[in-house]
């Protein structure tokens, strides 16, 4: 089992990182060394943490992630939550920059996790979440579980504040939203909580707009939108309250849906695989791209890094769409693809990116 070096947060909040009193690098202040790791790609983190303890708390710091995020040094990986054919999840991790790009399987996940179904995963800051979930033999769950990098393990967080399954999972003003689904008999489906990283803690909320059943949600304009079947709500922050999605919108809101640029796109499976767009001025749904039969594999989700959307299918099959320049010359290219994974079929049942 590969262990890949990841970044989480620390409980240093300070803007620059604290070491011991001895140099980071003997003969450099402290600042002029932090500058140099720093440009240090990500996938040798790990070996940096092998050099000393100084080291080690210095990329494990938030004055390291602060820095590298301030001057643009910061790296997108994927990370992919995938289910094989005998019910087992697995989680794999992709450097879409790597000149040999290919899917690396992960630590394994918590035992208690390795066959639940439903569950939310989700990014935030440098932490991943697994949220969650149910089984055969298990009513839903409030469990939280997260991968610290530094430590290269799960560990249990701070619980939901009710028990959900098969519900939406996004993050919005730096606080994950665990949204509507299926509970327990005294769960309310009508309901969503919030987690607030500064306290550590979940604060449930109600609203009668909230359908329980819920197939795809974005984060789009500072909103969240969830969708179920042929509708929608909308989460304005502003005032708190959810409300029906534009229904011309909705219309074409078929398939798995990612947000670039604020511009939403969504993949429709239902004949082929075909990406459409969302055109916010003119109202409509305009097709962007047909991706050949040969490279998807669906059921497919979505994902995006920078201007490039990644299709990640069955057994992680993936091909890449830079949408650039599709807003003003309505025009994409298929960059490139990665083969499937030789050993395996897996489902892929979510997508995020992390970025350190």
């Amino acid at each position: 089992m590969e262990h890949l070096d990841d970044g989480t947060e620390s409980s240093n909040g300070a803007n620059e990182p604290e070491v011991n009193n001895s140099q980071i690098i003997v003969g450099l202040p402290d600042d002029i060394s932090l500058s140099c790791l720093a440009r240090v790609p990500r996938k040798y983190h790990s070996v940096l943490k092998c050099v000393s303890k100084a080291w080690r708390d210095l990329v494990c710091s938030e004055g390291w992630h602060s820095y590298r995020q301030k001057h643009k040094l910061d790296e997108t990986w994927i990370y992919a939550l995938c289910r094989d054919r005998f019910g087992e999840i697995s989680c794999y991790v992709l450097d879409p920059t790597s000149s040999r790009r290919c899917w690396k399987l992960m630590q394994e996940l918590p035992p208690r996790l390795s066959k639940r179904k439903g569950m939310g995963f989700e990014v935030l800051g440098k932490k991943l979440f697994l949220l969650g979930g149910c089984g055969w033999s298990e009513d839903a769950t409030n469990e939280v579980y997260t991968f610290d990098a530094c430590l290269n393990s799960w560990v249990a967080a701070a619980p939901l504040s009710t028990a959900r399954c098969y519900f939406a999972c996004e993050v919005l003003d730096e606080k994950i939203y665990a949204i509507g689904g299926l509970g327990s008999n005294s769960s309310d489906p009508h309901s969503w909580d919030t987690y607030d990283p500064c306290i550590d803690s979940w604060k449930s909320h109600k609203d009668p707009n909230i359908v329980p059943e819920i197939e795809d949600s974005v984060v789009m304009d500072g909103k969240i939108y969830i969708r179920c079947g042929t509708s929608a709500v909308v989460y304005d922050p502003s005032n708190g309250t959810w409300q029906h999605a534009d229904a011309d919108m909705v219309s074409g809101w078929r398939g798995p849906a990612v947000v670039v640029d604020g511009v939403l796109y969504v993949l429709d499976q239902s004949s082929g695989t075909r990406l459409t767009m969302w055109h916010k001025e003119r109202r409509q749904w305009m097709p962007v791209e047909k991706l050949s039969p040969m490279l998807t594999r669906p059921p497919c989700k979505l994902v995006a890094v920078g201007k490039s959307i990644f299709v990640i299918g069955k057994g992680l099959s993936t091909v890449v769409v830079d949408v650039r320049d599709v807003g003003n010359m309505g025009r994409v290219m298929v960059g490139s693809s990665i083969p499937k994974l030789i050993s395996s079929d897996d489902d892929v049942i979510s997508c995020k990116c992390l970025a350190i």
